[in-house]
């Protein structure tokens, strides 16, 4: 089974984004994650008038159709919400290409089918560049590969065989576990009673 990721790519090389800066606590209200994208780089995409601003990236063609982002060093970081990842994936953010990301966003991540790619400094750089071009620039990611074509370029990537795996099947931990449901109930079986826990059925 293979996996290709492809679309435009916005350049947002800003170091150190946290998830508050992803997705303000503000937006954090929600018991459901319906809404999310709304608030998704709120503070980056509007001003204090709700108006959009027209210097960040992801407000101008070509950029606005964006679906891939080429990201600065350590995105991600700071507190663990979730709704960050899920405020991304309904901007319609597929894949994040950077040089490292904190790790339990890069975990969230995969647990939302959002793609972490990591590259060199030099090759982030240069897709950067390339994503910049403002007739728009489509970038594709080939998870089987663990390749990113852009124009001439063929720039390779690292990701952890699990995340790879996760993405390509689309699946999380709890459907990975409830396929297994039939062993765990077998070992479970075997386990005096002390020791056992349920398993859902």
């Amino acid at each position: 089974m293979t996996k290709m990721i492809k679309g435009i790519a916005a350049p947002l090389p800003l170091a150190n984004v946290d998830t508050d800066v992803v997705m303000p606590k503000r937006f954090l209200i929600t018991i459901t994650r319906e809404g999310l994208g709304d608030g998704t780089f709120a503070d980056l995409r509007f001003d204090s008038t709700g108006q959009q601003r027209p210097d960040f990236i992801l407000n101008n063609a070509p950029w606005a159709q964006a679906t891939i982002l080429v990201v600065g060093d350590n995105f991600g970081c700071g507190s663990s919400r979730e709704h960050a990842v899920w405020g991304m994936r309904q901007l319609g953010i597929e894949a994040c290409i950077g040089t490292g990301f904190a790790g339990i966003f890069y975990d969230n991540a995969r647990k939302n089918g959002l793609a972490l790619p990591i590259v060199s400094p030099e090759m982030r750089d240069a897709l950067l560049q390339f994503a910049s071009n403002a007739n728009g620039a489509e970038i594709s990611i080939d998870l089987d590969t663990r390749k990113i074509g852009a124009g001439a370029m063929s720039v390779p990537f690292e990701m952890d065989d699990a995340t790879r795996t996760s993405l390509i099947r689309g699946r999380d931990d709890t459907l990975d576990s409830l396929e297994h449901a039939d062993a765990i109930r077998e070992f479970e079986a075997g386990l005096d009673d002390s020791m056992r826990v349920s398993v859902s059925k």
